[in-house]
């Protein structure tokens, strides 16, 4: 397996630019599906989830070309087969976007369990709920099938706010014949960026960034070129590594819009920054202290829909508290096994204790030492980074194709920090 290697406890300075939003890149790319004409998507990060999403359109039938650097064109004339192949559908979880396309484009699609990280179970059941809703059978026997005769619009009301649920549902919606209203939707800035997407294709979508769609079938979309919007997660990343280095960061693009409820949540440690334009700039040497709630109690940081504190930035947090001077309880809600990577850090010195699979109680500033880990999933993986590099000694963090599934060219981009980092291939 490939690994990072770090020396940790060195000051970073300088100057970083923000990278397209993942978890937009991924259903736009599956919306290209949509259409027989060119689709044009601009700010595509170049990471491991994006090349598996590339590979299934070219199974499918679509021609992908490489326009340069986060840049692609997507046609896709005929569909060969509306069956989202295995392999790839096991290497990321985002393979089940296809579905709602294929099945408006073709009206069926086949495709296995999704894969994906393991930070615990993810229902599939609000996919299926929109898909029935809108008109489609579906069935399960080792593969889900989904058909269609027609699909008609619908007032949905989703049983979760579930991010791709609600992409689906709109893909779908999109297609289908009359008016569909989709109720407890999903409202992050990636499902708004899909939202925008369609529009500029031909969609008619009403209440883009609320938790209530409102959508008009339409016949055909047409192609377009859209760029999509900067991935707050790796910003959220970048601000808590500043922070727990001491050190003075421009990040560029950074979209400071999307972070209000990451400000206040970075808020409680004492962690600022200053906004200019659409870039923020983190200050040196900050006075890292828990504030606590009124009344003298320990504060808390807990995940939740949007527009609450991401759950993608809970593990970030959770090794930012280490390093805080006071005490903090991070509730992460969402996924029960998000939180266990939190070990290795007590491993490191970390004074962590965690409650339940849900919660952790987190005392600092403690001093990490350099340690030897494996990355279990994307935002863990970031985190085991994070103390890495505020870490004493050096550390081996392997399994790094979990990272490099959601950040963009991670290593180098850290070096050009002066970040002590080798990235070295086994």
């Amino acid at each position: 397996m490939d690994k990072y290697v770090i020396e940790g406890s060195y000051p970073l300075k300088g100057k970083i630019k923000a990278s397209g939003n993942k978890n937009a890149a991924l259903p736009c790319l599956a919306a290209a599906l949509l259409t027989d004409e060119e689709v044009i998507l601009e700010n595509i990060p170049e990471i491991e989830d994006v090349s598996v999403m590339v590979r299934i359109l070219k199974q499918l039938g679509s021609k992908v070309t490489w326009l340069g650097t986060n840049k692609y064109s997507i046609k896709t004339t005929d569909i060969k087969k509306a069956e989202i192949p295995a392999a790839e559908a096991k290497a990321v979880r985002a393979s089940i976007l296809f579905a709602g396309p294929l099945l408006a484009r073709t009206g069926s699609v086949t495709f296995p369990p999704p894969g994906g990280d393991v930070i615990g179970h993810r229902r599939l059941d609000t996919h299926f709920l929109a898909f029935t809703e809108l008109g489609a059978r579906v069935s399960a026997d080792g593969v889900y099938k989904v058909t269609a005769n027609k699909l008609v619009g619908v007032d949905l009301f989703l049983d979760e706010a579930s991010v791709t649920a609600t992409e689906n549902a709109i893909m779908t919606a999109v297609l289908a014949e009359g008016n569909t209203v989709i109720q407890n939707a999903a409202s992050e800035p990636h499902v708004q960026d899909l939202c925008s997407m369609l529009v500029s294709m031909g969609a008619k979508i009403d209440g883009i960034g609320s938790n209530i769609l409102r959508i008009k079938g339409v016949s055909k979309l047409h192609g377009t070129q859209f760029r999509i919007g900067s991935d707050f997660m790796e910003v959220g990343s970048y601000i808590g590594l500043a922070a727990v280095t001491h050190s003075k960061l421009e990040i560029i693009d950074a979209e400071p819009k999307n972070l209000r409820m990451a400000k206040i949540a970075f808020g409680k440690l004492g962690i600022s920054w200053e906004t200019s334009g659409n870039s923020i700039l983190i200050r040196p040497r900050q006075e890292l202290r828990v504030k606590p709630d009124m009344g003298d109690q320990i504060p808390s940081i807990d995940d939740a829909p949007w527009p609450g504190f991401p759950p993608d930035l809970t593990s970030i947090v959770t090794v930012v508290a280490t390093q805080v001077n006071g005490t903090v309880l991070i509730h992460e809600k969402m996924f029960e096994s998000r939180m266990f990577f939190v070990d290795k850090l007590i491993e490191m010195g970390a004074k962590i204790v965690l409650c339940d699979p849900h919660r952790a109680v987190v005392s600092g500033p403690a001093s990490l030492k350099g340690s030897n880990m494996v990355s279990p999933d994307v935002r863990a993986g970031m985190a085991m980074v994070i103390a890495a590099l505020c870490a004493e000694g050096k550390s081996t963090i392997s399994n790094i194709y979990q990272i490099e599934r959601g950040y963009e060219n991670l290593a180098a981009k850290l070096k050009s920090l002066g970040a002590k980092i080798e990235r070295i291939s086994d």
